[in-house]
């Protein structure tokens, strides 16, 4: 009887000191990972990599991560010809999958899925700012975007009417869509600036816009979007992502 106390005492011990050892193992692999990804990547500051799944240790051995997250606070993604850059916010992506190789210089996933906010200044600069001529003795120029409610962005017109200056900024609603690797925003109805309805091209001239993004992190891509109250909400996704090498 005394014999079986003191071997589960010493099983009870053991576990504790593999469970204490499993987790400052996961500990320093997610310091190491982030250091890794923050550097593959480019990253202004280190990103947050949690490491899910117990125990850590014989997944390491398989040489296989069944769930490792990643967060990204602030993301400059690349757009248009490469030399534009848009700021992705709370980029948060699942990877799946994890295999890295013996050296551990190189990690990829076979999948991953995310989500992140493009804020609406962001996605303000891609529309013309400047005011355009739309029709004979009208200009107009994006003043705003902002949440319409339903999926909708709410897009603010500025209008001058033969030099004068509208009181109000002109409202239209529009649709915002994953067009390839652009976000796209696209007016549902045509809008009357001082009583004058605009042809069709020259509106939309104004209204219409998009916002390319050519490279996420490890190759993610767009999925979908849609309006929130602070932005654009994209769910990205991909397969076979390098995390690093």
């Amino acid at each position: 009887m005394r014999a079986l106390r003191i071997l589960l005492i010493f099983i009870v011990v053991l576990g504790g000191l593999f469970l204490i050892v499993d987790r400052v193992a996961v500990h320093f692999a997610e310091n190491e990972a982030a250091d890794r990804l923050k550097a593959h990547e480019n990253l202004a500051t280190t990103p947050d990599v949690s490491i899910h799944g117990f125990p850590f240790l014989t997944q390491l051995i398989d040489g296989e991560l069944d769930d490792i997250e990643v967060g990204i606070k602030d993301y400059e993604a690349v757009s248009g010809n490469g030399n534009e850059r848009i700021r992705i916010d709370d980029l948060n992506a699942h990877m799946k999958g994890v295999k890295f190789s013996g050296d551990y210089s190189s990690a990829t996933a076979a999948d991953a899925t995310g989500t992140a906010l493009i804020a609406y200044d962001e996605l303000l600069k891609t529309a013309k700012p400047e005011p355009t001529q739309v029709a004979p003795g009208l200009t107009a120029r994006v003043l705003g975007l902002s949440d319409g409610g339903n999926g909708k962005i709410k897009v603010a017109i500025e209008a001058t009417v033969f030099g004068a200056k509208l009181p109000k900024p002109v409202y239209v609603l529009s649709s915002v869509a994953v067009q390839g690797d652009a976000v796209k925003v696209h007016a549902d109805a045509l809008p009357k600036f001082g009583g004058v309805q605009l042809g069709e091209s020259r509106f939309r001239a104004i209204t219409d816009f998009q916002q390319k993004i050519d490279r996420l992190p490890g190759g993610i891509r767009l999925d979908r979007v849609e309006a929130a109250e602070d932005g654009v909400e994209i769910t990205v996704k991909g397969s076979h992502i390098s995390l690093v090498g």
